[in-house]
């Protein structure tokens, strides 16, 4: 996502979507994300598995951080918020860290290799979760496979 340090911010996340899938346009780099996010979420409930309570307590913690930082990438990067919901899982498995670096690893090849943009996480770092989120869940509903998502009739909802 190019960034202009003077434009105002985005200040929803109905507004950032489109921008979002306009920095996915490559189904290659979509199926790299698609790739990552899923080893994320398997890994993820793995380390759920390993240390049940550990982790149930630090992504109730998450969900609570999510929630109350909802409004803040409107104003300024949520960046704090992330970090804190990565040490808190890192606390309370390794394991989920190591969930966290698989995914940006093949999301970002997506960004740098492919695309030869700058991933979104860098300034909208909650949306960009968010979206991601939103674009491997319609991708495992069979959308979002092929050709250009904000090309005329893509269903991108």
């Amino acid at each position: 996502m190019k960034v202009d340090p003077q434009a105002p911010r985005i200040s929803t996340f109905t507004d950032f979507w489109p921008k979002y899938l306009g920095e996915h346009r490559d189904p290659r780099s979509r199926w790299l994300h698609f790739c990552g996010t899923s080893g994320f979420l398997a890994t993820l409930l793995a380390a759920v598995a390993q240390a049940p309570l550990r982790m149930g307590l630090a992504l109730l913690a998450s969900a609570v951080i999510f929630y109350l930082s909802r409004a803040v990438e409107a104003r300024r990067s949520g960046v704090l918020s992330l970090l804190a919901v990565v040490v808190l899982c890192a606390v309370a498995n390794p394991m989920s860290l190591g969930a966290v670096v698989f995914a940006y690893a093949f999301a970002w090849a997506g960004h740098f290799l492919i695309e030869k943009n700058r991933p979104a996480t860098f300034t909208y770092p909650l949306w960009s979760l968010a979206g991601d989120m939103r674009m491997v869940s319609l991708m495992w509903r069979g959308q979002l496979w092929r050709g250009d998502p904000l090309a005329a009739g893509a269903s991108v909802t």
